[in-house]
């Protein structure tokens, strides 16, 4: 067992450790903080299966009861409810009728449908649906995307804090809170317990959304960059050009053929780059190469010519067996992008490791990552979330790829069966969520744990067949769960070793007992946290941090420092990893790291200005 002063020292070393991980990306996210909540319980810092009344709130098992990851796991079936039963995609296409007028009204009519829906449900699957649809009113438009996909991010974060369901970085600060709060009543450190209901944090959020709206009509529109996209070379002329790769066959008329002689020679939509002759480059000038069968042959050139290599005789697209990337015959193959999905099972994988033809029936025929093209040969690279691809093959095989959490659909409103017979009953089912939760919070009804709504909303639409329970299974985010479960328990051991008393005596040393510069150094910390690490994972490590501030400082309502936690948490505008629609928009909208600074910066730092002013007189302490 650890001194006390030895287990602080201990947690200083580990959340430093922690943070770098998660900011290098050494391991997955789930797997760090998980592997922090056994390093407490090794280290003696949080017990397990205590009986002991006193040690019993830091017990680490406790962190799998805690009504914030279920509460979270219950709001993703809901929102998936919404998204099966074609809510969403409804709402959508009435979006697209409406916005495809001119570019201000895009972007007004997009950001306020997004902002209000991400209210309601995980805005993840807003994002995602969505996204598609602005990318083709701007292809049909000549419109450029990346105008729109920043704002179409941004509209779903600051969305998500007008309640307390609409992003899990209120629900994880709000469980926090309240079980907190109700130990220290317990303790005698506390008159009362403190709880957040449904609409608490509406008015500041509804103030952050109207300001996004304005700056970004403003300000935010002129510093939006003009990028291509990935969507722009299905249809543009002037389009980014792709590398691809071929092969000259056995019985190729190519064969003995010098270039200049050749039809390649001649193509006005694609070119040869060079020729690879026993996976060696020939160093002869082009114009001198004489074809040989089996040659490789690397071409770069927009779609439509790169299309077009398929049809040359004895060419083969990507065609050595090894590689298992045979090719797809034009005529009868579909083009579509996408991008990898946060939870893909390609992801870290290269295709020669996936054997990608034969595992799925298509072919990558371009990978761009970051608004890049990828220069070396593609089949060695390690995909990873956010790549936007281009995959061609036959309707059948996409469908299905598309079906799957591999791929998100960039092309076209994705193809599945819906039951938009069941779309009443999962409107009703998060209506009567939200009603219930309003009338608890003014005291109408009996007090009821949120939670308990919410597993109630979840079977409701689980019997009702909105959603099957093997979909309910895979709308689960279990990195989420598992990193809310794992930060849990580090926010336990700090609080219990005692660090988490020494940084809010450090903080009340220099802020002193200026309302407003505590607010405004809490939320300050937490914004800048959350770019580079997971929003849960801030709002898991700071809400108890501003829990034992309120305590030191005698507040007996720590519910201001803690809506400081959860906007500030999810106030992620200066980069692209450190909330994940960011990431989405990021590949789709062919963005560059800064282009996030650049339009983010002034927003993050007029709302961290707003908040500081507004969250001690919404709620004064």
């Amino acid at each position: 067992m650890l001194e006390p002063w030895q287990q602080e020292i201990f947690l200083s070393i580990l959340v430093c450790g922690v943070f770098a991980a998660l900011m290098r990306e050494w391991l997955s996210v789930e797997l760090v903080a998980i592997g922090a909540l056994f390093l407490c319980v090794v280290a003696g810092i949080l017990p397990v299966g205590t009986s002991d009344p006193s040690l019993m709130r830091y017990d680490a098992l406790r962190v799998f009861a805690h009504p914030a990851p279920i509460m979270v796991a219950c709001m993703f079936i809901l929102s998936a409810a919404l998204d099966r039963t074609g809510v969403v995609d409804a709402l959508g296409h009435q979006f697209e009728r409406m916005a495809a007028v001119s570019p201000m009204r895009m972007l007004f009519v997009l950001m306020l449908f997004v902002a209000l829906l991400s209210a309601f449900m995980n805005n993840t699957p807003v994002v995602v649906v969505f996204m598609p649809i602005v990318i083709s009113i701007c292809r049909k438009k000549e419109w450029k995307a990346s105008k729109y996909l920043i704002p179409l991010s941004y509209a779903s974060i600051v969305g998500g804090t007008m309640t307390i369901i609409g992003t899990s970085t209120n629900l994880v600060a709000a469980g926090i809170l309240r079980e907190s709060t109700a130990a220290l009543v317990n303790e005698g450190k506390m008159k009362a317990v403190a709880t957040l209901s449904m609409f608490d944090v509406t008015p500041l959020g509804v103030v952050f959304v109207v300001v996004t709206l304005v700056y970004m009509l403003t300000l935010g529109r002129k510093l939006l960059p003009d990028r291509v996209t990935l969507a722009s070379l299905i249809d543009s002329e002037q389009s980014r050009e792709f590398i691809t790769h071929a092969f000259v066959g056995q019985d190729s008329a190519l064969a003995g053929t010098v270039f200049v002689e050749s039809g390649l020679a001649k193509m006005r939509k694609a070119r040869v780059l060079e020729v690879l002759r026993a996976g060696e480059r020939l160093t002869q000038p082009l114009n001198e190469v004489v074809f040989e069968g089996g040659d490789e042959i690397v071409f770069k050139g927009q779609v439509e010519g790169l299309m077009g290599l398929s049809e040359t005789e004895g060419i083969s697209l990507r065609g050595e067996s090894d590689l298992g990337l045979e090719g797809v015959r034009t005529e009868s193959a579909l083009l579509m992008e996408g991008i990898i999905g946060p939870d893909s099972s390609l992801a870290g994988k290269s295709l020669r490791e996936l054997n990608f033809r034969q595992r799925f029936g298509v072919i990558i025929l371009a990978v761009h990552r970051r608004g890049k093209n990828l220069r070396e040969r593609f089949e060695d690279v390690k995909l990873s979330f956010g790549d936007t691809i281009l995959v061609q093959g036959p309707a059948e095989k996409m469908r299905q790829l598309f079906e799957m959490r591999d791929f998100i659909n960039l092309s076209e409103s994705k193809g599945r069966v819906l039951r938009p017979r069941r779309a009443p009953v999962a409107i009703a089912a998060i209506g009567i969520f939200m009603v219930m939760g309003a009338l608890i919070g003014f005291k109408v009804l009996p007090e009821i744990p949120v939670v308990v709504l919410a597993m109630g909303g979840a079977l409701l639409v689980l019997l009702t067949g909105c959603i099957e329970p093997k979909e309910a299974y895979r709308a689960i985010d279990w990195k989420v769960i598992f990193l809310i479960c794992g930060m849990l328990g580090l926010g336990m051991a700090i609080d219990r070793s005692g660090l988490a008393a020494r940084f809010a005596g450090a903080l009340i040393s220099v802020v002193g007992d200026n309302r407003f510069l505590l607010i405004g150094a809490i939320y300050l910390t937490a914004m800048l946290l959350t770019e580079v690490i997971s929003n849960n994972a801030v709002a898991a490590l700071l809400t108890p941090l501003a829990i034992a501030v309120a305590v030191q400082m005698g507040i007996d309502d720590p519910r201001p420092l803690v809506i400081a936690v959860m906007f500030g948490a999810s106030a992620s505008f200066m980069t692209p990893i450190g909330y994940q629609t960011n990431t989405f928009v990021y590949g789709a909208g062919g963005y560059r790291f800064g282009d996030f600074m650049r339009t983010g910066a002034p927003l993050a730092v007029i709302l961290w200005l707003v908040a500081t002013c507004l969250i001690p007189v919404i709620w004064p302490f």
